[in-house]
């Protein structure tokens, strides 16, 4: 086996960067349910805004890394942080439902703007003996960013929204100032393609009709309820469940210090914040390499839909938390954990398994369009959520997302079984 080779300076810096952007980005987003709420917005309305930046994060990308391509990663960052800062402090004096929409999607837009930067650095700075462990740091880099940002913000919003929303701008203003003394431009193949000319491989991409419909099956079975947890655990927590049962569970396993910081204080009775608790990013920060040892023995598809069938179980224990044992709540949150580390890794593997070798970076990017109609989920779910629980039931919500995925399942072992499972390329 050739010896590993050391990650130059660079791959450290962008995974900071990263660090500090998914913190930034999850501490909005995890919380956002329940800001919107507090300012008198209906389940309907926000699942617009959910929509909007859901969309703009994750289709933008499929561009955007031609502009990196074309002027440099270290300006595009600079761009995105450029958008991402007066689109936060935005939220500070914007109340009004148009304001809030626009700055979403603004957010969105610098959101998409950076996704793919990093990634990037990180191929560009790994090689053949240390590219599985240098995407395994950024993932975990994520992950670290994606789970401390909910919480933090979520502690400070119980004081002030504002000071939630100073400390997502000022890790933006941090990020700026690593980049422009410590990020260096890594050395790398210019692609050098044009908007137009991305535009026209993609549409010959979504020219395959089987592939173009398992990308639609992926996102209204995988993403569309994979974004409903995350549009709404949170929010569901903090108005549905018995916050202050929580806090006593967490207590009682992690101590008085812990639970604190996880919760806030009314007329003398402590209360979990729901975005602190409602989150994968600590359960897959524990449990990832375990769970991907055990499945890499298995075929992807097999894995994928057994990731799904977990994430199912996720979905209906959480249910049952607002009509049995609160505590149930964090089982539920780890079977979709645990599904989502099953299945999100393994479907992207299968992307790149059945894609032509030339062109399988074109394949995974179109993967991103998928992602993209999983943002209707806000338009689906939400307000879905908001009838329930106007009706006192929101515990059903989770009932009907676990059928979703079941049906899913059933759809796509159809699809298998009438258009027949895509051939690996040969290397």
């Amino acid at each position: 086996m050739a010896e590993r080779s050391p990650f130059p300076r660079v791959f450290w810096v962008a995974n900071l960067i990263e660090i500090l952007e998914r913190f930034s980005y999850y501490g909005i987003y995890f919380g956002f349910g329940v800001y919107m709420t507090s300012l008198g917005y209906s389940r309907d309305q926000l699942g617009v805004v959910q929509t909007i930046f859901l969309l703009l994060s994750y289709t933008v990308p499929l561009f955007s890394g031609t502009f990196a391509d074309r002027y440099g990663f270290k300006k595009v960052f600079i761009v995105s942080y450029l958008a991402y800062l007066p689109s936060i402090l935005l939220l500070i004096l914007t109340k009004s439902f148009s304001g809030i929409a626009l700055t979403m999607l603004s957010i969105g837009l610098a959101a998409g703007i950076f996704k793919p930067l990093v990634s990037a650095t990180v191929r560009a700075t790994t090689d053949r003996t240390n590219a599985t462990l240098g995407f395994g740091i950024f993932y975990a880099m994520v992950n670290v960013g994606g789970t401390i940002g909910p919480v933090v913000a979520g502690r400070l919003r119980a004081i002030s929204w504002n000071y939630a929303f100073y400390t997502a701008a000022a890790a933006i203003v941090v990020m700026l100032f690593i980049t422009i003394f410590f990020y260096k431009e890594p050395p790398r193949e210019i692609e050098g393609k044009t908007v137009g000319q991305k535009l026209r491989e993609i549409g010959e991409t979504l020219a395959n009709v089987k592939f173009s419909l398992y990308l639609l099956l992926l996102g209204v079975f995988f993403w569309i309820p994979f974004w409903a947890f995350f549009n709404l655990c949170a929010l569901y927590t903090d108005s549905n469940l018995d916050t202050a049962r929580l806090y006593e569970v967490i207590r009682g396993v992690f101590g008085t210090a812990f639970a604190n910081f996880l919760s806030q204080e009314k007329n003398g009775v402590h209360h979990v914040l729901g975005e602190t608790i409602s989150t994968t990013g600590y359960i897959i920060m524990i449990l990832q390499v375990f769970i991907a040892r055990i499945f890499e023995k298995f075929r992807p598809i097999p894995s994928f839909l057994f990731g799904l069938f977990m994430m199912a179980i996720g979905f209906v224990v959480i249910g049952l938390a607002h009509v049995s044992a609160v505590s149930l709540l964090f089982v539920g949150i780890t079977f979709f954990a645990i599904g989502e580390m099953i299945s999100s890794p393994r479907i992207q593997e299968y992307i790149t398994w059945i894609a032509p070798k030339e062109k399988a970076g074109l394949y995974m990017g179109s993967n991103f369009l998928a992602v993209g109609v999983g943002s209707l989920s806000g338009l689906i779910y939400t307000p879905l959520y908001g009838r329930f629980s106007d009706a006192g039931a929101p515990e059903k919500v989770w009932y009907v997302l676990a059928g979703h995925i079941l049906v899913g399942i059933v759809a796509l072992l159809i699809f298998q079984r009438v258009a027949g499972g895509f051939v690996q390329q040969e290397e």
